[in-house]
């Protein structure tokens, strides 16, 4: 895996796990208080597990490459609409989030890391990140075949 790669697993799993626990304490505690953006929250959990999964999981036949390529990019993609959408009307109509998600205000309290990574993570797919995470292995098998 590139360097790149690393990094974008690394905040992948970092966003996973910040946005389920934040998710979850919200929804478990205050869930009346802003329904819609706590949900977007555990949404936006559920979206960086299956970005991160999909970036790191391993791939034995050129289908699950392809497959996990997918996953990886339709994952990312949705989580940059996602951020664009709920950035831009947390901004628009804040009444709509009394309470911040992951992506409100573009993910401004997560340093905009959520805007600035789905950029870079289909960037780096549409590079052949993904084929490098989990090339498949074309050694001859042993036993006759």
């Amino acid at each position: 895996m590139t360097g790149l790669g690393r990094v974008l697993v690394f905040f992948y799993g970092l966003l996973a796990l910040a946005a389920t626990g934040r998710s979850v304490t919200q929804i478990l505690t205050k869930f009346d208080e802003a329904p819609v953006a706590y949900a977007l929250s555990a949404l936006a959990a559920v979206v960086y597990i299956v970005a991160t999964v999909a970036l790191v999981a391993p791939a034995r036949t050129p289908e699950a490459a392809r497959r996990w390529y997918r996953i990886a990019f339709a994952t990312i993609a949705f989580e940059l609409v996602g951020v664009l959408v709920v950035g831009t009307l947390s901004l628009v109509d804040s009444e709509l989030f009394p309470h911040d998600s992951v992506w409100s205000v573009y993910g401004y309290g997560y340093v905009f890391i959520p805007l600035v990574l789905p950029v870079l993570g289909l960037l780096w797919l549409r590079r052949g990140g993904r084929s490098r995470v989990s090339a498949v292995d074309e050694r001859p098998v042993r036993g006759g075949r």
